[in-house]
């Protein structure tokens, strides 16, 4: 993510200057084409693209590449794509096509500037490399406006999102990426003056190389039909006719009014496309949803859902993109009219409603292209207790389909990156596949969000600013857990300056008794979604008398990971500091917030309101220890009318659990997850208070406690180049598994056998390891590549 200095032989290019453009246009579609020739099939192909504000790149008909990814002005990214596998001896057509959108709203995550812009820059070599062309986006290209389109922000799913679409297939550019497409009358593309460099002058787009991998992109068939409107069509004939694979079509006549519901068996996101020929003016309404529900309570945020695939019973929700048909397509030719939404839609259940036009309307396929981050999956997890196997699925789905250019919140609502969920996100990454990639990306999106004032911003990328000051936090965590996964120091050093000033807006928000305090009331003091606090979304009611201690207590933590991460990169002082400012937090919290009588902390000081929040925080900050903190803990966990946490803050009380030496406690709060397994879930919701997400990867903490816990394989705490495997067993008699570390995959196979426990370890990379055995024993700096252990249960 460091500055670059790439030597563009390109323009930046557009339909115009921009200089008589409504800055508050709608979105802008722009389509652009370049033909090129080449004589030899050994060419090679070699290109960079970006775009303003989003891009589908064709060649030869053939998508092969959507960009760019996600990032800001300052680093705004450029996919290299190598396409040399698709080119043709003679012509060949890159075609583009461009969504911009205004500077204020629409697909919020995504940052844009008031100008539209595509550059491409490629270069064609033969077979020993020599240059024989550049193709490079300049004034030869030509572009044409998209007038068949316009975006209407929704109600549901699309107000974050960029709107649901309104398209005109009579005003479509059909097969505008094709070769054979005459584009006469487009216009020739107008490019834009360059800034002059030596003076440091910062051009409006500072292209910055991708960093992560391209999304993946899988076509992918519709496996059921909940309903269908017409009796005499069979549930079997539709599926069959939509699929990609099929030679025949399903007509409707004309006049007809065709619903249909289809199920892809799982929540997933990806790019809806439809075939047609015939049927010109028939209007076809697609709406995804996430499942079947009852009349919403407040759109979109309040929900009320029950069996998910349950289509008897509740009904499906969720914007619509509205496809009038040109009739164009011709099913004897095999050239069919398409639709396919720009943005990816995120869906386990669509409905399809068409009023077919004066002439009948022939559908030859409906599926998608499931994309998202190519999340390789190497960690695996089995047990006695089979309940936890779905558990465990359901969790590698939600994380899936949480993960794109960003970690996201959720892909159905927002796809907006947070700085809670990413902290959780990249930890059950870690465990199940090693890969650091988006996380690291993550680290910068939010180091890139500081705003002068000395915070991060909660959700990022965004063109809107919003500030949960509880979250920078978990940015201070996330910045700590990947150094303890991965040991990057550099990494450290990067951003020590970023978590330095983060920590000091919080040392001057302390009060006269030393407690995190004087937040301007325009943040928004979020902790947990919980039944108590729905009133305030999601801040404790404390808040409004003043200092919040859960506030504090994270304060402190974060103080302890800041001092632990000072010491990696060698300023120990700053760490001493840190320690001692966390110690003084700690006091003061002890001194004016612990109810002696109700043998817990307060949410406040001046309040008597209490939360598993705040015990827990108090317990992993230290305030309290030893046989204190595991009382507090029973209490936390016994007394059910204290503010309970919801799936989003489950990680946490997972942990204090583990640090007080009740884990065994947690194996019953799985419950909650089997509830929502009961209602036919294939993601883990959002919360149990409002129902409206269908998928929070926040809720995927059994990847963690399974990996962690009860395989217990997890980095060893301070420097040490080792790995430590602290089963924990519960009620369980056996569990297997194969966890991802930065060591090399580790497998673990443990079970009782007689009152004994007995565990295989396969180390094949041979690490080193710590082993914790049930029964107290410590065994370090084992490193064989077959590890058998036996011992008795305490």
């Amino acid at each position: 993510m460091e500055e670059q200095s790439r030597k563009w032989k390109s323009k930046f290019i557009w339909r115009d200057h921009g200089e008589k453009r409504n800055f508050n246009a709608e979105n802008e579609v722009v389509y652009f084409r370049k033909v090129f020739e080449i004589e030899d099939n050994e060419c090679q192909f070699l290109a960079h693209i970006s775009a303003d504000s989003r891009y589908r790149m064709y060649l030869n008909g053939e998508s092969v590449a959507v960009g760019p990814c996600k990032g800001n002005g300052f680093s705004f990214y450029y996919e290299t794509v190598d396409l040399s596998d698709r080119l043709r001896v003679g012509k060949n057509i890159i075609a583009v096509k461009v969504l911009h959108h205004p500077p204020i709203g629409e697909n919020i995550s995504v940052w844009r500037s008031p100008l539209g812009m595509l550059i491409f820059d490629g270069e064609l070599t033969d077979s020993n490399g020599t240059k024989l062309e550049n193709i490079v986006s300049d004034d030869s290209w030509v572009c044409l406006k998209d007038e068949s389109v316009r975006f209407v922000e929704g109600r549901y799913n699309t107000m974050f999102l960029g709107g649901s679409e309104r398209v005109e297939g009579e005003f479509s550019n059909f097969a505008w990426e094709k070769l054979e497409y005459d584009d006469n009358h487009w216009e020739r593309c107008i490019c834009y003056d360059s800034l002059d460099v030596s003076t440091g002058v910062l051009n409006t787009w500072q292209l910055t190389k991708r960093t992560i991998p391209m999304l993946y992109e899988e076509r992918k068939e519709f496996v059921g039909i909940k309903y269908v409107n017409d009796e005499e069509i069979k549930k079997e004939d539709i599926l069959e006719k939509f699929s990609s694979t099929n030679k025949g079509c399903l007509k409707l006549d004309s006049g007809k009014r065709f619903i249909v519901e289809i199920d892809a068996g799982i929540l997933t996101t990806g790019y809806i496309k439809i075939r047609l020929s015939g049927g010109k003016d028939s209007i076809i309404k697609i709406l995804c949803a996430e499942c079947y529900e009852n009349e919403p309570i407040e759109i979109p945020w309040t929900r009320d859902r029950g069996v998910r695939d349950d289509e008897k019973k509740g009904k499906l929700y969720g914007d619509i993109d509205i496809y009038k048909v040109s009739g164009r397509g011709n099913k004897d030719g095999n050239l069919f009219e398409s639709y396919e939404p720009f943005w990816i839609r995120t869906f386990r259940f669509i409905r399809i409603e068409i009023t077919v036009g004066e002439s009948p309307l022939y559908i030859h396929s409906f599926n998608y292209r499931e994309t998202g981050y190519p999340l390789e999956v190497k960690a695996e997890f089995q047990c006695s207790d089979i309940s936890l196997h779905k558990l465990w699925d359901i969790s590698i789905n939600t994380l899936r389909r949480c993960m794109h250019e960003t970690y996201e919140d959720c892909p159905y609502y927002e796809q907006f990156q947070y700085t809670m969920d990413t902290y959780l996100q990249t930890l059950f990454t870690y465990h199940v596949s090693g890969d650091d990639r988006l996380a690291r990306k993550a680290i910068y999106d939010f180091h890139s969000s500081l705003l002068p004032q000395g915070l991060l911003q909660s959700r990022y990328p965004s063109i809107e600013p919003q500030i949960i000051p509880a979250f920078n936090f978990y940015w201070i965590l996330m910045l700590h857990d990947h150094y303890s996964y991965f040991r990057d120091s550099k990494l450290v050093k990067r951003y020590r300056a970023t978590m330095d000033t983060v920590l000091e807006w919080f040392d001057r928000r302390l009060n006269e008794e030393g407690l995190v305090d004087n937040i301007p009331d325009q943040y928004w003091k979020f902790v947990d979604w919980v039944p108590e606090w729905r009133s305030g979304r999601g801040v404790p009611q404390a808040a409004k008398t003043g200092s919040l201690t859960v506030y504090s207590l994270m304060y402190a933590v974060s103080l302890q990971k800041a001092a632990e991460l000072n010491k990696v990169v060698g300023r120990k002082e700053i760490a001493q500091e840190y320690l001692e400012r966390a110690t003084k937090v700690n006091h003061a919290v002890i001194k004016n917030c612990w109810s002696e009588e109700n043998k817990m902390f307060r949410d406040g000081p001046a309040v008597e309101l209490y939360s598993q929040h705040a015990q827990i925080w108090a317990v992993l900050s230290g305030a309290i220890e030893g046989k204190n903190a595991s009382d507090l803990m029973e209490v936390a966990t016994k007394i059910k009318t204290i503010a309970q946490v919801s799936y989003a803050m489950s990680y946490f009380l997972f942990r204090a659990l583990s640090k007080t030496g009740l884990y065994d406690k947690s194996f019953e709060l799985w419950d909650a997850w089997r509830e929502m397994t009961n209602l036919n879930v294939t993601t883990w919701n959002e919360d149990p208070v409002t129902q409206r997400s269908e998928c929070h990867a926040w809720g995927a903490v059994p990847l963690y406690e399974f990996c962690a816990e009860i395989l217990g394989v997890k980095p060893s705490e301070g420097n040490a180049d080792s790995i430590t495997i602290a089963p924990k067993l519960g009620p369980l008699t056996w569990a297997k598994g194969k966890v991802v570390t930065r060591l090399g995959e580790i497998g673990v196979s443990w079970k009782l056998i007689n009152g004994n426990f007995n565990i295989d370890i396969y180390n094949p990379n041979k690490a080193n390891i710590d082993m914790y055995l049930p029964d107290g024993t410590i065994i370090k700096n084992l490193c064989d590549k077959v590890i058998q252990l036996k011992s008795k249960l305490n």
